[in-house]
């Protein structure tokens, strides 16, 4: 018996796995009401932490994961101040993008609507080029 709960198990997981696909906008129920950050919004957030942290009166030392996760978002983060994240972050609200793709359109900043639906699979078919293309170069 207990190897067909196993087996049972198994099943329901593999199954639920299969319905995660970031191209169709599927993903798995933990992030249903997860926020999705920039990377740019993320270098803000360690920058704060590490500044908050280096004026402490007992400076902890950072992690090597936190300084690899900040060296690479200072390397890859497209925007440098807050009121421009904010601006981005708006402007694609309002164009009825996933979070998912509001995120990924952020961060890769595709110049034409062809590498937009080459890199986030999910926008081909949601959205015409012309105004795919008119999002991007607002």
């Amino acid at each position: 018996r207990s190897s067909d709960l196993k087996m049972a198990a198994q099943q329901s997981q593999s199954m639920e796995h299969q319905d995660e696909d970031a191209a169709e906008l599927h993903f798995p129920k933990e992030f249903e009401n997860a926020e999705t950050l920039m990377i740019s919004e993320v270098q803000m957030l360690l920058d704060h932490r590490k500044q908050t942290n280096e004026s402490a009166e007992e400076e902890q030392e950072l992690s090597d994961v936190f300084m690899k996760t900040l060296n690479y978002c200072q390397r890859f983060s497209k925007f440098k101040n807050r009121e421009t994240m904010t601006a981005v972050r708006n402007d694609l609200s309002q164009k009825k993008f996933h979070k998912f793709e509001l995120a990924a359109l952020s961060n890769l900043c595709p110049e034409t609507a062809e590498e937009a639906k080459s890199l986030i699979p999910s926008v081909e078919g949601r959205f015409e080029d012309e105004e795919l293309q008119q999002c991007l170069d607002d």
